[in-house]
């Protein structure tokens, strides 16, 4: 368990490093890079790599919560990361968007209810199609 969560939790930071810093590129060229802004960047990877990378993992492969303390869990810290990406990246944006919250929390609770029901609809599939095969 724990080197899997390990390499999770690399890949999303390797991953999340580039496709910041890629974006960031594009979209802010009048930017001056320093060192500042790179330790940005690397608290946004390590803030998705641990919900992305761990949290998820954890919750859903390892701990045996019920599916309601796993939505709520998920949407919560997903929020509480996200509204700390925005303010590493743009402190000015975080206070425009922070009076938000609470809908940005009712959608990521409604996102996390329908990805569950998805994502267990598409495993009881897999699963009936398996037990279907070994019966043959």
């Amino acid at each position: 368990m724990n080197q899997t969560l390990k390499n999770q939790f690399f890949q999303v930071f390797s991953i999340t490093i580039i496709w910041v810093t890629l974006l960031l590129s594009l979209f802010t060229q009048s930017m001056e890079p320093n060192l500042l802004f790179l330790w940005r960047i690397i608290g946004i990877a390590v803030i998705a790599a641990l919900l992305f990378g761990v949290l998820y993992t954890s919750l859903w492969s390892y701990f045996t919560l019920p599916a309601t303390a796993n939505i709520i869990i998920s949407a919560s810290l997903n929020l509480v990361g996200g509204l700390a990406t925005v303010w590493l990246l743009s402190p000015e944006m975080f206070t425009r968007i922070f009076p938000w919250t609470l809908g940005m929390l009712v959608l990521s609770l409604i996102g996390h209810v329908l990805g569950f029901y998805v994502y267990a609809k598409r495993l009881n599939n897999r699963d009936v199609a398996h037990l279907n095969k070994l019966l043959k």
